[in-house]
């Protein structure tokens, strides 16, 4: 296992250090958000190779890509000819001439060292052992929920941003009326729903590493921090707040 997670880690690392090249040539870190999902796509295939074609593995290849393509290409849409990020253009600015080695150790390798934590279910799966059980079944009706919550929270903003008329409003409806990140929710859950499918091969608890760490950054340090400060402030934003659940899906208060 521990070769295996060598392996991985340095695949990984030379696609993180490739990325960064072209991000510094573009003037654009933004790029770096493309490859997440698709390292993770990389280290499921090296499970499934390991695991000698195992179900479980099969499984999960099939939930990581799914997930990890949908993912790349919704950000890739989404910037596409609309240049860098906010938060990177933040960074660049604050960072001033020092932006290329920082953007190297704070952006490109704290996002490789978390890849590799994330990518414990997924590691640890390719040595599970024993046929699909009740368990499994369990595990992908999480990841269906949490993918359900992201790619339909991801679709109804992009269509409410489309909208002219709604220019400098928030999105309050849909699925943004229970929670105002169903994204980031749905993000959290799949991964947690992956764990349960390698806890079911391999009873081994280090696999709810990947979705605590995931639940712990969103929560508190890339995803809704950031996103909440930008619109901090605003008076439809705190009516907002005090409404709506800022995670979990709640019914919206009066």
């Amino acid at each position: 296992m521990d070769q295996f997670w060598l392996i991985t880690s340095f695949v990984t690392f030379i696609i993180f250090i490739t990325t960064y090249f072209f991000a510094v040539a573009l003037r654009n870190n933004g790029i770096v958000d493309i490859v997440w999902g698709l390292g993770f796509v990389v280290i499921a295939y090296f499970s499934y190779l390991l695991s000698g074609h195992a179900d479980r593995s099969t499984i999960i290849l099939l939930l990581v890509t799914i997930w990890g393509f949908r993912l790349a290409l919704h950000i890739f849409a989404r910037n596409f000819g609309r240049g860098e990020d906010f938060r990177y253009g933040q960074m660049r600015v604050s960072w001033g001439s020092a932006w290329v080695v920082r953007s190297f150790l704070q952006i490109y390798l704290v996002q490789w060292f978390l890849m590799q934590l994330v990518s414990a279910p997924i590691v640890l799966a390719g040595h599970s052992a024993g046929s699909l059980s009740w368990l499994d079944l369990v595990g992908i009706v999480i990841w269906l929920t949490g993918l359900y919550f992201e790619v339909v929270g991801d679709a109804q903003l992009a269509n409410f941003i489309k909208n002219k008329k709604n220019k400098g409003k928030l999105m309050t409806t849909g699925l943004w009326s229970y929670t105002r990140h169903p994204n980031y929710f749905g993000e959290a859950t799949l991964w947690w729903g992956i764990a349960t499918i390698a806890y079911s091969g391999t009873s081994n608890p280090l696999v709810f590493l990947g979705p605590a760490v995931i639940n712990f950054l969103l929560l508190f340090v890339s995803g809704v921090p950031l996103l909440e400060k930008k619109y901090k402030g605003r008076k439809d934003w705190e009516s907002y707040c005090r409404k709506t659940s800022v995670f979990i899906p709640l019914p919206s208060r009066k």
